[in-house]
Formats: structure tokens, sequence, C-alpha cells
């Protein structure tokens, strides 16, 4: 009898595959990402907030006249304006800082599918770009005293946008392997959807072209699915803007799961 044989029970065999391996793994290393995200979550959160409520209270001061109209656009893209630097800044710029560590070589050498990894990754910054979306909207209802028409849309509005803005920065930063190359990007990023981006004004001020350019990107349709679950009638084929943040979500994680399959 061999050792191998001795240490294990007979008819037992232990195999590291299936679906209760990956849930297993999956809450090993989203209770691991947790831990290590415990002491910067309330922080993450201020951070947020401060920058989605901030932009809002910024952008009401372009207007000589802030209009019951104006108001509720620069409100209600108060939650896009505060899940964008979190999805496609902070998530990037954390895993281009392991990459600088060397822990991310460790977190990846784990014996854990590499696909429960990313899956925790999305979860936890998911559940952690909620409390500030929340509290952004609430500081810029207060602001500017709209009233929001809240329909249960709402909750795949925000989970899908959340869930887009996570998964592509997440994959941006698994696509580019130089870490400062990512932080130009994100800078690239923010400095788009400042200035260009229809987030709380109408898509029709902008050319034609850049108005086009829009339909295909996430950030303006983010604003489009969140104002069809907090107002009536503002705005239209917001069925168009869920299935292209759709498409954006699947092709993340489609590039996600490419990535961590060629790596070794």
């Amino acid at each position: 009898m061999t050792t191998s044989a001795a240490a294990s029970p007979p008819g037992i065999v232990q195999l590291r595959s299936g679906v209760s391996y990956w849930a297993a793994s999956f809450g090993v290393m989203l209770r691991f990402e947790f831990g290590r995200a415990r002491e910067s979550a309330a922080l993450t959160v201020i951070v947020q907030t401060f920058m989605g409520a901030g932009m809002a209270l910024t952008y009401g001061f372009f207007y000589p006249h802030v209009t019951p109209t104006v108001a509720l656009y620069v409100t209600t893209g108060t939650p896009t304006l505060a899940l964008i630097p979190l999805g496609f800044v902070m998530v990037p710029g954390v895993i281009g800082e392991q990459k600088i560590e060397g822990t991310f070589d460790y977190i990846w050498s784990l014996p854990v599918p590499r696909s429960a990894q990313a899956a925790s990754t999305f979860l936890l910054y998911t559940l952690l770009a909620l409390p500030g979306t929340l509290l952004a909207l609430l500081v810029a209802t207060w602001r500017y005293g709209v009233h929001l028409e809240i329909s249960p849309l709402v909750v795949p509005a925000v989970l899908l946008c959340a869930v887009t803005a996570v998964t592509v920065g997440f994959a941006m930063a698994l696509a580019i392997a130089n870490p400062l190359t990512t932080n130009l990007v994100t800078n690239a990023v923010i400095f788009v959807v400042l200035l260009f981006s229809p987030i709380v004004y109408p898509i029709s001020h902008l050319p034609g072209w850049l108005s086009e350019t829009h339909r295909i990107l996430p950030f303006y349709n983010m604003a489009v699915a969140m104002r069809a679950g907090l107002t009536r009638g503002l705005v239209t084929h917001a069925a168009t803007s869920f299935l292209v943040l759709a498409a954006w979500a699947v092709a993340a994680c489609l590039s996600t799961a490419w990535v961590i399959g060629r790596r070794r």
C-alpha cells in the first residue's frame, strides 16, 4: 500500500473541479478580497460619494439659471458620475498597484479557479459601488430639490451599470500589461467623461458624430439606464441602452476569461 493510498479513505477521490469546488473557492476568495478591502472600504465609499455629488454640484454652477429640467438631468446623472470613477479608475488602479507590489502574481497563483477569483472581485466592487452611488444621489436630490419617480426598473439599472463599470475596468487592467499605461488610459477616460459625455445634459447638445459615438460607449447608456429607473418620460429607447450595457459587460467578461486563460 502506498502512502497516498493510505492517506485517503477507500472510494474517496479528491478532485479540484466541479460546481461545488468552484463555489467553495468563490467563497474563500470573496472573504479574502473583503479582508483586503476592509480597511479602505469606508474611504472608497466616501471618495465615491464626494466625486459623484461634488461633480453634480459643480455642474450646477455652469448654468446661470438651473431650470427644473436641468436640475433633473444633473441629479439623475449623479449615480453614473459616482459609478464611473470607481469602476473605470479605482478598480484598474487597485490591479495596477497589485502588479507593482508583486501581489498580483501571488493572488493568481492561489490554488483556486481564476474565474472564481475574478468573480469575487466583480462582486466585491459592485457591492462597494452601491452605497456611494446612493449617497451621491441623495445629496444631489437634496441640493436641487427635484422629485424622482422611482420605478422597479431602478434595481436592474443600478446593478447592470455597476457590473458594467467594474467588469470593463477589471478587463482593461488585465488586458494592459503595463500599470503606467493603464493609469494613462484611466485618466483619459475621466477626461472624456467630464468634458464630452452627455451624462448631465441631453445627447442632442453634441455634434452628430460625437453623439453617435456615445451611443455605443457605456457612459451615456449608463446615464440613460439610470434615468429610466429614476424618472418617467424623460428618456426614450431605454431598452437599447440596457442592451448596449449588457454587451459591454459580456465583452469585458469574455476578455477577462481570455486573459486569465492565457496566463501561466
